[in-house]
């Protein structure tokens, strides 16, 4: 169900759905498992139940550790559980939406994205609905096992839903590209791989760098984003991961990356997104407790959610 603009008073009778993805196996650096966990002991649920929704925690996804497994592909670490995973989570945002429900997702590593997506891109199949997807992050994150200089699955998850990469994944929720290229923008991008790079300009994907941010304005060109995609899309799909911010505002992140987003340039990018009216699902990615101070990173999260779903100063 589409969020209605924030010139409506309250949320008051729409279900968001929460399920948590406490997964790590994907990025190189361990503790975004803990995501999930810390955004709830924020009061995520509150602040939105503040805002008129019923939340439901649907609770997290069953996850084996790195401990229990061993890596069988290097250039695809952890494949068979992550697959699994993200099997898993993309049943659960396919019922969520069934249900009329708006599935806000919680991480974990960002490859939470290729069963997030996989899911919508489900739905919106079986219903005749446009997936249009807004990637906020340092990253953009479309490696192919190829390119990927770590074999990070947290690298590759715009890659698999565009549909390159593994079988074991682009075929998560059926066997068809859960994204295309035209209904895919990005927002904050600052730190890039080559191979991404030629992928990009191949596919003519809608980048907006921070320095493009710098030069025309946050406001002027998320505004951009959102009206170039309401013409292509009716589901719009909102990935955002914290390390998107600079890490002065959020510490806690699993790969911070320096000159990114301030605070009031994040609240305001959700604040634009909200005021649209049809943001239908969500997710947070990348939030590292370990690396956090007193959970200041995670609680970021939380306010900037309750933003992007209506949350304003007056």
């Amino acid at each position: 169900m589409p969020l209605t603009s924030s010139s409506s008073l309250t949320g008051s009778g729409w279900n968001v759905r929460i399920i948590g993805f406490p997964m790590d196996l994907g990025a190189g650096r361990r503790g975004v498992d803990m995501g999930p966990s810390a955004i709830r002991i924020a009061g995520v649920s509150d602040k939105l139940r503040a805002l008129g929704y019923n939340v439901i925690d649907a609770g997290d996804i069953e996850i084996r550790t790195a401990e229990s497994q061993e890596i069988e592909d290097p250039k695809l670490r952890y494949l068979p559980e992550i697959s699994k995973a993200c099997t898993l989570l993309a049943a659960e945002v396919e019922a969520a939406l069934d249900h009329d429900e708006f599935p806000l997702v919680l991480g974990g590593d960002h490859s939470m994205s290729i069963g997030t997506l996989a899911g919508i891109a489900a739905h919106c199949k079986r219903t005749d609905k446009r997936l249009g997807v807004i990637w906020i992050d340092a990253h953009t994150d479309i490696n192919i096992p190829e390119t990927s200089p770590s074999g990070n699955i947290h690298g590759m998850p715009v890659a698999v839903s565009l549909g390159y990469g593994p079988k074991e994944l682009t075929a998560i929720a059926g066997d068809f590209p859960k994204l295309l290229p035209h209904q895919l923008v990005y927002i904050g991008l600052r730190s890039v791989d080559e191979g991404e790079r030629s992928l990009i300009r191949k596919l003519k994907i809608e980048a907006h760098t921070m320095a493009d941010l710098d030069k025309h304005g946050v406001h002027r060109l998320i505004m951009k984003a959102v009206t170039s995609l309401r013409a292509k899309v009716d589901h719009l799909h909102v990935s955002f991961d914290l390390d998107s911010v600079d890490p002065m505002v959020a510490s806690g992140v699993g790969t911070p990356v320096p000159g990114g987003l301030t605070y009031r340039e994040a609240h305001l990018i959700m604040e634009a997104i909200a005021d649209t009216g049809y943001m239908a699902s969500m997710e947070v990615a990348e939030v590292n407790p370990i690396l956090d101070n007193k959970n200041a990173s995670a609680e970021f999260a939380a306010d900037l959610i309750a933003s992007s779903m209506g949350k304003r100063i007056l």
